[in-house]
């Protein structure tokens, strides 16, 4: 185990990672080298930090809580910088400017309670990613991986799977955690896929609808008129007039919207 016990704070969601076999399997993730930029969400007490430094590569730590300067301060130097504020309100392509690399990688233990707006902030930056790794509530990860015909596919399951090709790393315990959350994590790796589609607005609005009642018909959903409009393609797909958005694939839903809009 690594690290000390310090008071965490609940309103900031944070959960101290101590185990260093997953810290070494975080690190193991990804390739990077000196030419590379790392950025860290979140460093703690920086165990996690003192590892991804030994990459070689320019790291970039962003942490809202200003009372673990002391920790961290160290941390720091020519390849090393940490940033205190919220993450979220962090214009990643004004920090970026000041940096040279050839590949960037995100990497983080995010807060259960906003790992959502978090992802959804690192994707409307629209900055070119190697990759991401992650840690997040484990019941999370399952719905960020989902399959169709799931109780855990949904509408942010189709959104992230649009970006992203999604592989679990390793389960990990709460106990692997101080203090222990009351739920497992589970870390998970992001590759950046190639964007099918031009008209992405139009899909994240039309899965969004899809999606609006979960356990009623896909034409409930989006009304008759909307419904009308597909309902040949889908049945060309082999869907019925009584399908749910759940059991359609993300191919499916794309091939679907750029019918829409073609």
């Amino acid at each position: 185990m690594v690290g000390t016990k310090i008071n965490a704070k609940k309103s900031l969601g944070q959960n101290f990672l101590i185990d260093n076999n997953i810290i070494e399997k975080i690190i193991n993730s990804f390739f990077c080298d000196k030419n590379d930029l790392i950025i860290e969400i979140g460093p703690g007490r920086g165990a996690l930090t003192k590892k991804l430094k030994n990459k070689g590569a320019k790291l970039i730590c962003f942490e809202v809580d200003t009372d673990l300067k002391d920790v961290l301060s160290p941390l720091e130097d020519e390849n090393t910088k940490v940033i205190y504020g919220d993450f979220l309100k962090v214009d990643l392509n004004s920090v970026l400017k000041e940096y040279k690399y050839e590949h960037l990688y995100i990497i983080g233990n995010l807060p259960y309670y906003i790992t959502t707006p978090i992802l959804e902030h690192i994707i409307n930056q629209n900055v070119k990613l190697a990759g991401l790794t992650i840690m997040v509530q484990k019941e999370v990860a399952e719905r960020f991986m989902a399959q169709p015909k799931t109780k855990e596919y949904g509408y942010f399951t189709l959104f992230l799977q649009h970006y992203f090709k999604i592989e679990k790393v390793v389960n990990v315990g709460n106990k692997c955690f101080y203090p222990s959350p009351k739920v497992d994590s589970m870390v998970i790796k992001l590759t950046p896929r190639i964007i099918k589609m031009d008209n992405f607005k139009e899909y994240n609005n039309f899965i969004k609808r899809a999606f609006i009642h979960k356990r009623k018909t896909l034409r409930n959903n989006l009304g008759n008129e909307l419904f009308n409009n597909i309902k040949n393609k889908l049945n060309e797909m082999g869907y019925n007039d009584s399908v749910r958005a759940e059991e359609i694939t993300e191919n499916d839903y794309v091939e679907l919207v750029n019918y829409l809009y073609k």
